[in-house]
């Protein structure tokens, strides 16, 4: 296939589908972009995570993977994906897709897990080979002025604008901490904060709902965002307290004091990335048993903190 010769060169990331992936793949965008200054990176990624990237400065083409897609779709997606030449194309997701592809060079992450590694720093190391010396830099999404917007609207709601952001869900049981633990924690919040903003998807709606009617004006947006709204109101907020989900890595990539509890789980891997962040462990992983006013001290000793940058 012939290449026009005055096509601009472009990079390529096939990135990861879970929400908290994605957004720690952002320190390679970001480092990508500034060491390939006026080049577009195009992106591979399933639509709900490649919501968060498309509004990205260095975004160029989203190229949609659907994992419930036939051949043919598959087929023709790689077909689109073969009509450009790359400068660089970064697979984090594939054994293969990227070196089907028509690049300049092709990277990988490592094959298997580095121990001891924050999964931001294992996607980061597939740009060794180009950017050896350079560290991570920190998570980062971009927003657009209609998720602002959006956010402001929702946010005329609440009053004054110490905002606690709260997100009770998760993606299975055993890493929800109680419901009645985030009430007490609401309790001993209320006399700190104006209002508090409980987010989360759909399928947080009842856990969501068990923590409104409390002492603090509410915001409820359960199923009422998109990401990049959700984004916008976590940007707001004072401070960010949730279970181990993608919520907590996305208050984390806006710049927001964020703590996590963490249960079952490894949060040496997996914890938002930041100087701004905090986690608190469940003793023997049992959230049951982690109590509210200990991850309220946790809360109190996060914001002294950063108030202090």
């Amino acid at each position: 296939m012939r290449t026009n010769s005055h096509e601009p060169r472009r990079l390529l990331v096939i990135t990861l589908s879970n929400i908290g992936d994605v957004v720690m793949t952002t320190p390679l965008f970001e480092a990508l972009a500034l060491a390939y200054p006026n080049t577009r990176i195009d992106i591979f990624a399933d639509a709900r995570s490649a919501s968060l990237l498309a509004s990205a400065p260095y975004a160029g083409e989203i190229f949609l993977y659907n994992k419930r897609a036939g051949w043919r779709d598959r087929a023709a997606l790689l077909k689109a994906l073969r009509r450009r030449r790359y400068l660089v194309v970064v697979d984090l997701r594939s054994p293969i897709l990227g070196r089907l592809l028509r690049a300049d060079v092709c990277l990988r992450k490592p094959h298997q897990r580095i121990e001891g590694c924050h999964a931001v720093e294992e996607h980061f190391a597939a740009l060794r080979p180009l950017l050896a010396e350079l560290a991570p830099p920190p998570c980062r999404l971009h927003l657009t002025q209609d998720n602002i917007n959006a956010a402001a609207r929702l946010l005329d709601s609440l009053p004054g604008h110490h905002w606690l952001a709260v997100a009770p869900g998760a993606n299975w049981p055993g890493k929800k901490w109680p419901r009645e633990h985030y009430r007490q924690l609401l309790h001993l919040a209320a006399p700190h904060f104006d209002g508090v903003m409980l987010l989360g998807s759909a399928q947080d709606r009842d856990d969501i709902a068990a923590l409104t009617g409390t002492s603090l004006p509410t915001l409820n947006t359960a199923g009422q965002t998109d990401l990049g709204t959700a984004a916008a109101l976590l940007a707001r907020a004072r401070a960010f307290v949730g279970n181990d989900s993608g919520l907590g890595h996305m208050a984390a990539a806006m710049n927001t004091p964020t703590l996590t509890v963490f249960g079952p789980g490894q949060p040496n891997r997996y914890r938002p990335w930041g100087d701004h962040v905090r986690t608190v462990l469940a003793p023997q992983e049992n959230l049951a048993a982690l109590a509210p006013a200990i991850v309220w001290a946790a809360l109190q000793s996060l914001l002294a903190q950063t108030s202090a940058r």
